[in-house]
């Protein structure tokens, strides 16, 4: 049995023309930023849609050869998402909204998958951050497992909560599909935890807005089939 997920970021924010840490913060989408996620659950109901890309035609049937992998599903179910999840931030939330939409469902708010509360640097653009906090930002983009903005949650603290929360909706729904709406930072460390990368790492994995990622667990280990893959608006 394979579940699926469709991992995705919310889209575009409003003020995006200039960088910064908006962490817990709570900043609506753009209308860009609607467009995008619009594009995106296009997308995501073209790839339920398309046989080609169905998890029970996967090469990786024979990987996982004696484990059930549901090849008698009913192809009405396979096009459907079971359910949508998301991070208890607006912009998540209307997100999730715009995705759940064409399935008649209601998100499903987890705020395990908020964003990484960044502290004092909360709301401050990147280059104040280098001006004020030269040292402390430069261990931080070094090391990003090692070091934490001032008074925000460490990337241990983040991963803790962010796995559990995963966990908890991969046991709801076995052998089904579904999405779950969250930020760059939280996807980053889904991403590390099922590809097994050192979360050292977590800034070698880019997320733009409205990304979407898909990811199948297989009873022996997840594969992501997708990474931050974009619809065009």
């Amino acid at each position: 049995m394979v579940t699926t997920v469709y991992l995705i970021r919310h889209g575009e924010i409003e003020g995006i023309g200039v960088k910064r840490y908006n962490g817990s913060i709570d900043v609506p989408l753009s209308e860009n930023g609607v467009e995008q996620i619009r594009a995106a659950a296009k997308f995501i109901a073209a790839h339920l849609a398309d046989p080609s890309s169905s998890k029970i035609l996967s090469y990786l049937k024979e990987i996982h050869a004696g484990d059930d992998s549901g090849g008698g599903a009913a192809k009405d179910k396979e096009s459907l998402l079971a359910a949508v999840y998301c991070s208890d931030l607006s912009r998540a939330v209307k997100s999730a909204e715009i995705i759940a939409a064409p399935y008649a469902l209601t998100p499903l708010i987890r705020p395990g998958l908020r964003e990484r509360s960044f502290g004092i640097w909360e709301g401050m653009t990147f280059s104040e951050i280098k001006q004020q906090y030269p040292e402390e930002f430069r261990a931080w983009a070094e090391n990003p497992l090692k070091y934490s903005p001032p008074g925000g949650e460490n990337t241990l603290e983040v991963r803790d909560r962010v796995v559990s929360s995963l966990d908890g909706i991969l046991k709801n729904h076995e052998g089904q599909s579904i999405a779950a709406v969250a930020h760059g930072g939280v996807n980053r460390i889904i991403l590390c935890h099922v590809l097994g990368v050192p979360l050292e790492h977590i800034f070698r994995i880019e997320q733009d807005f409205a990304a979407v990622n898909i990811i199948e667990f297989w009873e022996k280990y997840p594969v992501v089939k997708l990474l931050n893959g974009r619809a065009r608006a």
